[in-house]
């Protein structure tokens, strides 16, 4: 039986979520753009670390909600439609994530002398979040839109997906976070830089206060996508392409 619609606090909490998420991209670039001199490419691999960080937070964090809370947001779209979209803004984050891949193992191996890849616990989270997402990526295109597929296996797998979705975002939240702090353990306490029981610079709360609000839109998104009230409810056309088997 489906749960009855529930939208109670919904559009609050949406709104909360997105302005956590939107200042937290905002503020991301706003950092390496002020404290961190900016964007460039190879010709500068310590500035080109830069779209790491930024194309991150965009794509693995921001964007990949996002692309799971059009089902919220668009509740009487057809499946069709949202599918297409869902996979289309998760494709954009995707490219978006490799390359800010990209761009750090290029300030690692560019470095004068090389920095050492995957050193990190940020890193290998990260890493295990990106590799997730890819297959999700591809097994979900070929489970859900590719067409010919039993609606009984999409309708078995579709409870994984959502889970192993769910799991990737919040992953990819932990994993930005360690990447922030991370960044301001290197940064902020070179020598001279931040002397013993200083008070933070500028910086630091800049960066505390990016990982806050990845923190909280974290906890928001999984709640507007575990909260039962706010699912999507079946539209009747959903129910003959699944009958039909062609699309659930």
């Amino acid at each position: 039986m489906d749960t009855l619609p529930d939208l109670r606090g919904f559009t609050l909490t949406f709104s909360l979520a997105e302005t956590c998420g939107a200042l937290a991209v905002i503020l991301t670039v706003a950092w390496v753009g002020h404290f961190r001199n900016g964007f460039a490419w190879q010709e500068r691999p310590s500035v080109q670390f830069n779209w790491h960080p930024v194309l991150m937070v965009t794509g693995l964090v921001y964007l990949y909600a996002n692309s799971a809370l059009l089902y919220r947001v668009f509740r009487s779209e057809r499946k069709r439609k949202l599918k297409l979209a869902h996979a289309a803004l998760n494709l954009t984050s995707l490219l978006l994530v490799m390359i800010g891949l990209k761009a750090v193992f290029d300030s690692h191996d560019l470095a004068s002398p090389p920095i050492p890849n995957l050193y990190s616990l940020h890193s290998w989270v990260g890493l295990t979040a990106v590799l997730m997402f890819a297959m999700q990526w591809v097994i979900g295109f070929v489970s859900f839109l590719v067409p010919g597929m039993s609606g009984a296996i999409r309708a078995r797998y579709l409870p994984w997906h959502q889970f192993f979705g769910l799991t990737i975002f919040v992953t990819a939240c932990g994993a930005a976070i360690m990447g922030l702090l991370e960044k301001a353990i290197f940064t902020l306490t070179k020598k001279n830089d931040l002397p013993p029981y200083a008070s933070l610079p500028p910086e630091a709360y800049l960066i505390n206060f990016i990982g806050l609000l990845l923190a909280v839109f974290c906890c928001l998104v999984v709640f507007l996508l575990s909260h039962t009230g706010y699912r999507r409810q079946p539209q009747p056309e959903d129910e003959v392409l699944l009958r039909d088997t062609v699309i659930d």
